[in-house]
């Protein structure tokens, strides 16, 4: 996971948390390094709320610890929580202030001169597309603003880790993009850490990922390395002129590396790392039965096809 020579800007070991005769949390270990963007996801249920609470000090755990830069942190004591910002799940805001007044507000709180708050809000405001709406009311704002501006309220103190619960639901397609960027743009002078159920968002966005299920760690790598780990490879559809694929499963079976081939009708579907190779035996085994290749389809998996494969196909709540 980390050498001892790596710089760890967040900690947890062994965190665990019950309620009642469920454990929402597993003896949960992993390290979040310095300066990068590290994603945290898992299907509904699967701790990573329960888990992200801990990480901030709001939830003390039943057992295991949390470290910030190798400081403990402890859930109630304001030792190490100013180090944190958190933009949970659902938006939390002053309704009744405008969006320059809760930002300058949170500034303060946290130590800011009304100068230097002054200048982190305009900064926050233009950066995440708040400006022209920087003297309205926060209950007078769409969705998708309440929620950029959460994360505004995360960031105003200029955290060493800022943890981001969810950050893309409710943001329209723009939105989702003015945040993806800037967010990217954290990544060396700030730890960002996101829970997300969005595979491909994670997969543009994290250096390092990890996947929950039940409150127990599955696998913690980047996003190429749990590819290879889960021996996840590229996906092919060959769709034939006759519908006469199933025989030739057994010549497949055959092949040197064979896939496991699904057939559907007159098409094959099979997956396998480092593909090209075995596609083109593939070919030749059809070509050899003098059938016809009506279309090919490939795509490169995705870290969705890991996901599903490690935390399965049913429906959470």
């Amino acid at each position: 996971m980390t050498t001892s020579g790596e710089c760890i800007a967040l900690r947890a070991d062994g965190l665990t948390k019950r309620y009642g005769d469920l454990v929402a949390v597993d003896d949960l270990s992993f390290a979040v390094r310095r300066g990068e963007i590290f994603g945290f996801l898992g299907p509904n249920g699967a701790g990573k709320t329960t888990a992200l609470k801990m990480m901030c000090g709001l939830l003390r755990p039943d057992a295991g610890s949390v470290e910030i830069a190798g400081r403990p942190l402890v859930a109630g004591r304001g030792a190490g929580a100013s180090a944190i910002g958190v933009a949970p799940q659902n938006a939390v805001f002053w309704p009744l202030l405008t969006c320059r007044e809760q930002l300058e507000f949170v500034g303060r709180s946290h130590g800011l001169t009304a100068a230097l708050a002054r200048e982190r809000v305009a900064e926050l405001l233009a950066a995440l597309g708040l400006q022209e709406k920087a003297d309205q009311l926060g209950r007078t704002l769409s969705g998708g603003m309440q929620r950029r501006l959460n994360i505004a309220l995360g960031l105003v103190h200029r955290p060493e880790i800022l943890l981001l619960d969810e950050p893309q639901a409710g943001l329209d397609p723009q939105s989702r993009v003015l945040v993806r960027d800037y967010v990217r743009a954290l990544a060396g002078a700030m730890t960002v850490v996101i829970t997300t159920h969005d595979m491909e968002e994670a997969e543009k966005l994290c250096q390092r990922v990890c996947i929950v299920d039940r409150g127990r760690l599955l696998a913690l790598d980047t996003v190429a390395g749990i590819k290879r780990q889960a021996g996840e490879g590229d996906r092919f559809e060959l769709e034939l002129n006759v519908d006469l694929a199933a025989a030739l499963l057994p010549a497949l079976g055959e092949l040197p590396a064979a896939p496991a081939v699904v057939v559907k009708g007159a098409t094959l579907c099979f997956a396998a790392a480092g593909g090209n190779e075995l596609l083109a035996r593939v070919l030749r085994v059809v070509a050899e039965r003098g059938l016809g290749l009506v279309q090919l389809r490939m795509r490169r998996a995705t870290l969705e096809d890991v996901f599903i494969r490690l935390t399965g196909r049913g429906l959470r709540e």
